[in-house]
């Protein structure tokens, strides 16, 4: 298996975060590739839209762009992007501030929620490879 083609950007300020969804994701066997801000993450993205499956951010980063802002701007490069929030305190935000077809993970969470819901938001992606 081609794990390139299953690489997660992952967009959290908290390394305790950070390690906790990286090993999520590696024990579901994606490969996760970290940004420590939004600024970071937009940088990745638009450098190579299209090697990531799928994104997960934190909602509020350290810097001038929160997750919100990641997200949209990763579906204006790639419409069918999964993303999923994780946030502590944003939750009631996400109805009006969330892309559409996105998840939210709210904090705490058990990481093995990370994997099911990049799993559920990529069994509903349009198929983009003949």
């Amino acid at each position: 298996m081609n794990t390139e083609l299953l690489v997660i950007m992952v967009v959290e300020d908290d390394p305790l975060i950070q390690t906790i969804v990286e090993e999520s994701l590696a024990e579901g066997g994606f490969h996760p590739e970290v940004a420590s801000s939004g600024e970071g993450a937009l940088t990745l993205l638009q450098n190579e839209e299209s090697k990531y499956l799928a994104l997960i951010t934190d909602v509020n980063l350290s810097g001038a762009l929160t997750g919100w802002d990641v997200a949209r701007r990763a579906r204006e490069l790639n419409p069918h992007i999964p993303v999923v929030y994780m946030t502590g305190a944003a939750a009631d935000d996400w109805p009006s501030l969330g892309v559409p077809q996105s998840m939210l993970l709210q904090k705490p969470f058990a990481p093995a929620q990370v994997v099911t819901a990049i799993s559920q938001l990529l069994n509903q992606v349009p198929p983009t490879h003949e």
